[in-house]
């Protein structure tokens, strides 16, 4: 339902995705193959100072059912079964790991016109539940999460937020970690046709009444290229630069600095994806 609002989960997720997304500071490389008939492969390998890790997976495609495969270093087997539509408007997915017996986990999803609700069990005799809800529009919404640990009787999670959606704009207000951080982000759309915005996230503690926060903005130098620069309230300052030297194939390199570590050196990223 593209006029209904958006899961919790995705509230505030357009301030995240530009402070945080692709900024990567180990070698990180990823080849994607798809393939007729609905199977594609995904290779990721990244190296972080001298130990490389990595995943295979596969993706396959049926009517309305996704199965997907992943085996990491460790020899971790994780699959989830997705079907859309068992019933009208729900997604339901059900997840597990091998060998670990008691990873498995079934996660609902219903979407309406003004409500969208997630859901999610896991699969044992002591399970933690999980419930996500909001309510209201595309451009306006409010919601809640909370968790649930049958085993010890005692709530995990206990968030609550709301979402203001415009078309050169968006803003939120969360509060988190059972009532002991509120969160606020906003982003602005500066020049939509040159893709310039700009985005700021402050996080208030009420506990300890320490502040912090994080700026940033992107720009589209032309249609291949985005540029990205952030700052943090400890003084880290962050660049990305993205090229899409082919179709969906893209190389990013990205740098920090924090000008406290006197005596250590700025970090440095490289990531290449690649879709032959």
């Amino acid at each position: 339902m593209g006029s209904g609002p958006a899961p919790f989960s995705e509230i505030g997720k357009k301030v995240k995705d530009l402070l945080t997304k692709d900024y990567n500071f180990d070698q990180k490389f990823t080849l994607m193959m798809s393939h007729v008939g609905g199977l594609g492969l995904t290779t990721t390998g990244v190296k972080k100072d001298q130990l490389f890790i990595g995943d295979i997976s596969t993706l396959y495609k049926s009517g309305n059912t996704t199965v997907h495969v992943k085996v990491d270093t460790d020899s971790n087997v994780s699959t989830t079964v997705m079907v859309n539509e068992i019933f009208p408007s729900m997604k339901t997915a059900l997840s597990f790991k091998i060998p670990d017996h008691k990873s498995g986990k079934l996660d609902v999803q219903y979407l309406h016109y003004h409500a969208t609700i997630n859901s999610s069990i896991e699969l044992t005799p002591a399970p933690l539940l999980e419930l996500a809800a909001s309510i209201g529009s595309k451009e306006l919404s409010l919601g809640g999460e909370v968790g649930f640990n049958t085993a010890s009787a005692s709530f995990t999670k206990c968030n609550a937020g709301i979402d203001l959606n415009k078309q050169d704009f968006s803003a939120s207000l969360i509060l988190g970690d059972k009532g002991e951080t509120l969160k606020a982000s906003y982003i602005h759309m500066v020049d939509p046709i040159n893709g310039t915005a700009v985005a700021a996230e402050m996080t208030h503690r009420f506990t300890t009444y320490e502040n912090s926060f994080t700026i940033g903005g992107s720009q589209v130098l032309d249609p291949l290229t985005l540029v990205k620069a952030r700052l943090s309230h400890n003084g880290k300052v962050a660049m990305l630069c993205q090229r899409e030297w082919r179709p969906k194939s893209l190389v990013t390199l990205s740098a920090e600095f924090d000008p406290k570590a006197v005596n250590g050196p700025p970090r440095f990223g490289f990531a290449l994806a690649l879709k032959p």
